[in-house]
C-alpha cells in the first residue's frame, strides 16, 4: 500500500481499531503504561524492530514505566498517513497490555 495522507474521516475510522489511540496535533498518540521500567524498555525494543522493518520511526519518550508515542509522517508535512496507522497497529500487536 502506498503511503498516503489520511483525511480526518479516515483517521477517525482507523482509530476505531486502535484502542486508546487519539488524533492530536496531526499525529496519532498513545501512552502505554507498564508494570515496570524493564517492561517498558522491552516493549520499546520489540517495537523498534517493527519500526525499522517499515523504515518508519516513532517519536517516543519513556519515563519509568510509561512509553508515550507520537506517530506522524515528517516528509508529508507532519500529517497522519497510512504508515502511521500501520505502525500503530504493530504497536498494538506487540503490546501485552
Amino acid at each position: 500500500m502506498a503511503n498516503s495522507t489520511l483525511t480526518p474521516e479516515e483517521i477517525t475510522e482507523a482509530l476505531k481499531g486502535l484502542p486508546g489511540w487519539k488524533h492530536e496535533n496531526d499525529a496519532l498518540v498513545k501512552a502505554f503504561e507498564f508494570g515496570s521500567f524493564r517492561e517498558a524498555m522491552s516493549f520499546m525494543v520489540r517495537v523498534a524492530f517493527e519500526a525499522e522493518s517499515m523504515n518508519h520511526h516513532p517519536e517516543w519518550t519513556n519515563v519509568y514505566d510509561t512509553v508515550n508515542v507520537r506517530l506522524t509522517t515528517h516528509h508529508v508535512d507532519n500529517k497522519v498517513t497510512t504508515n502511521d496507522v500501520e505502525l500503530a497497529q504493530r504497536f498494538e500487536k506487540v503490546s501485552w497490555l
